[in-house]
């Protein structure tokens, strides 16, 4: 069957409103849906000449460190969850570790106050990168196609440059300030950039073909790692060789639940997602959400309420497991979660100050980014991947070719107050060497009747659970198409600070002064997430919804 790709615009009246709903781009074979139109590209080239979604997804990372370094990258980390064709399941954890120097009150004056900035900004901010050694480990299990034929097209397009869009020009200059602070030499980026600009990586390309050459090598151990080391000690942090050689990426088992008739797989520890969706789907399972109506008060209502009492377990429990146990049998448990939720009314808030943990907070970047593959032989992988912070630390090194994450940021710097994100944190995420920081990212794929459904996630901070949680309701409660459904307006709550956080401008003010009266404070979020996801549909048709609150784009085949 010759393959098509084609925009459908399907005309759909509800009787209730009268909503259009367009569908996103639908294709036959195979989808890739990421930030930026230049990596989808890649990743759906890779397809075309026969390899897989692991192939694609080497790729797409690797091309989202060209295309948008804000969040894409080879200084950071990241977490993919995926389903193979037959059926089985697994997740890969490339997050970043904190340095064998590191230590739990390294943040804190003598006063044992956290000194503002040191966790976020600079070479102290650090954690070891996981990212080339993600992409390696996934290539070297599942890829198919030679690792020269995936990374030299992102060579390429590195050194023929990537034209700056208006989102990009802006998140450039608003961040000039803090390059400015934190380099103390000329980069790259302290140059003005106009949209339609383009920006060539000759330095990164050069670093990505090394790598090609040499394998994952030649970050942890090779020229290039001991450029690494130089640079992030010459500026202050305290990554050694030693670090990198000791970094591994772990195989984890992921989370998996039922929600109605979907099984829903997402990501384990170090990554809170998986469990805090877990538990947010199984404490409103009990309810009508479709009778309630999309986005109504009663739905935010309830929404918010099961969101509090997770953060908040969130914050007390969750951590990497290879230094604590997370009770997850407990927690989990529907009996536990049945009477998390018992106090919870329509008629009543339920202040978070009177919720803690269940009986047996959170400082996270929004600037990650999320990508979604289905390929032609029915593979499925949902990644996200990050810096933390917009370009992360703000440390570049231009030498290399690359922006420095700053994940030691997602620690508990000092247990009960919160971070960047506003998120608190707790003794089970405090600071010690070699120990994965805690996050929010959620890469998550569906599955219904034993088949393979959605793939999906969002960079977001905080916010990746709740975008990601609202996503599938779209779809599976309001038969919504994954165009609309990751378009949809969003709200959030985290359980502290104690406010919905709202896309204001796109909610109906009826509805926010019902939830204003009913005693709910509200904070204005102008863009909550960056949702990008993949439905599969009747004849198994492939459509991919690209969040147009950035450049996101779906290309297929």
């Amino acid at each position: 069957m010759k393959a098509i790709t084609k925009i459908i615009i399907t005309l759909l009246f509800f009787s209730s409103c009268n909503n259009i709903i367009i569908e996103g781009v639908v294709s036959e074979n195979a989808m890739v849906v990421s930030a930026r139109k230049e990596a989808s590209q890649i990743g759906i080239n890779i397809l075309k000449k026969g390899g897989n979604a692991f192939d694609a997804m080497v790729g797409t990372e690797l091309a989202l460190a060209v295309s948008y370094p804000s969040a894409g990258n080879i200084g950071g980390g990241g977490f993919m969850v995926y389903r193979k064709f037959d059926g089985s399941i697994g997740a890969l954890d490339y997050r970043e570790k904190a340095p064998l120097k590191s230590y739990e009150t390294m943040y804190l004056d003598e006063n044992n106050e956290i000194i503002e900035g040191l966790s976020v900004m600079g070479a102290l901010s650090v954690g070891v990168p996981g990212t080339i050694a993600g992409v390696f480990e996934v290539h070297e299990k599942f890829g198919s196609l030679p690792i020269e034929e995936i990374i030299k097209p992102v060579i390429e397009l590195a050194n023929k440059g990537v034209i700056v869009t208006r989102n990009q020009s802006e998140r450039i200059k608003e961040n000039q300030k803090y390059f400015k602070l934190v380099n103390r030499d000329e980069i790259l980026f302290n140059k003005e950039f106009k949209i339609n600009d383009t920006i060539k990586y000759s330095n990164l390309a050069s670093t990505l073909n090394k790598i090609m050459l040499n394998g994952k090598d030649e970050f942890y151990r090779g020229e290039t790692a001991k450029k690494l080391v130089s640079f992030i000690q010459k500026n202050g942090g305290i990554i050694s060789l030693e670090d990198l050689e000791k970094y591994k990426p772990k195989w984890r088992e992921p989370i998996v639940f039922k929600y109605d008739d979907l099984k829903i797989i997402s990501m384990s520890p170090p990554s809170s997602g998986g469990i805090c969706l877990n538990q947010i789907f199984k404490m409103i399972e009990p309810y009508d959400l479709e009778s309630y109506g999309h986005n109504s008060v009663n739905y935010i209502k309830l929404l918010v309420e099961a969101e509090k009492r997770s953060f908040a377990d969130r914050s007390h429990f969750l951590g990497d497991t290879d230094f604590i146990r997370i009770p997850l049998n407990e927690i989990l448990n529907q009996e536990y979660l049945l009477k998390r939720m018992q106090d919870f009314s329509f008629e009543k808030i339920t202040v978070s100050n009177s919720l803690s943990h269940g009986n047996i907070n959170i400082n996270e970047s929004e600037e990650t980014t999320h990508y979604s593959i289905v390929d032609q032989f029915g593979n499925a992988v949902a990644v996200t991947t990050t810096l933390n912070g917009s370009f992360g630390s703000k440390l570049y090194c231009e030498e290399l070719g690359f922006f420095l994450n700053n994940e030691m940021d997602d620690f508990s710097s000092k247990p009960g107050f919160p971070n960047m994100y506003g998120l608190i944190g707790g003794e089970a995420n405090k600071i010690e060497p070699e120990k994965r920081m805690l996050s929010s990212m959620s890469p998550t794929i569906v599955e219904k009747k034993g088949k393979l459904y959605m793939t999906l996630g969002t960079p977001g901070g905080s916010t990746i659970i709740t975008s990601v949680l609202q996503t599938i309701l779209n779809v599976h409660e309001f038969k919504m198409s994954m165009n609309e459904a990751v378009n949809s307006p969003r709200f959030h709550h985290q359980w502290m600070p104690d406010s919905i956080r709202i896309e204001s401008s796109r909610f109906n003010p009826k509805i926010k002064n019902e939830l204003l009266e009913f005693g709910y404070k509200l904070s204005d979020k102008g863009s909550i997430g960056r949702v990008d996801g993949i439905l599969i549909k009747s004849q198994n048709k492939l459509e991919g919804g690209a969040d147009k609150r950035g450049d996101d784009t779906a290309i297929g085949y």
